[in-house]
């Protein structure tokens, strides 16, 4: 089964093992760059990278899945999704155009 269009997984290869199962290679991710319409977003008590995706992404489908966006977007990126964000860290915020023309594009996905 194909990744869902947006999945981090799809900027995956699917390798097939000795039996016969496909098993994803590492994705390669998107990291900071210096957008002009990149956003600075800091982090207030509670902030999670699902709800902070779904607040800055919600004109797209199943927004709060962009977390991995947020996640990798960083210049020290966020390794672990699960550990509570820091009140007061400043989260760089990739912009709708970057997410779905640059970080989405067909051109970054990795093909067999």
């Amino acid at each position: 089964m194909a990744p869902r269009t947006g999945s981090r997984h799809s900027f995956a290869l699917g390798v097939p093992d000795e039996l016969g199962r496909r098993l994803l290679t590492e994705r390669e991710p998107y990291r900071f760059k210096d957008h002009t319409d990149t956003r600075v977003h800091v982090v207030a008590q509670g902030d999670t990278l699902e709800g902070l995706a779904g607040r800055y992404y919600a004109p797209l489908p199943r927004a709060c899945g962009f977390w991995w966006v947020l996640a990798d977007f960083q210049p020290d990126p966020i390794v672990d999704p699960t550990l509570e964000l820091e009140a007061g860290r400043r989260l760089f915020v990739p912009s709708m155009r970057v997410l779905t023309d640059v970080i989405l594009s067909e051109q970054r996905r990795r093909f067999e």
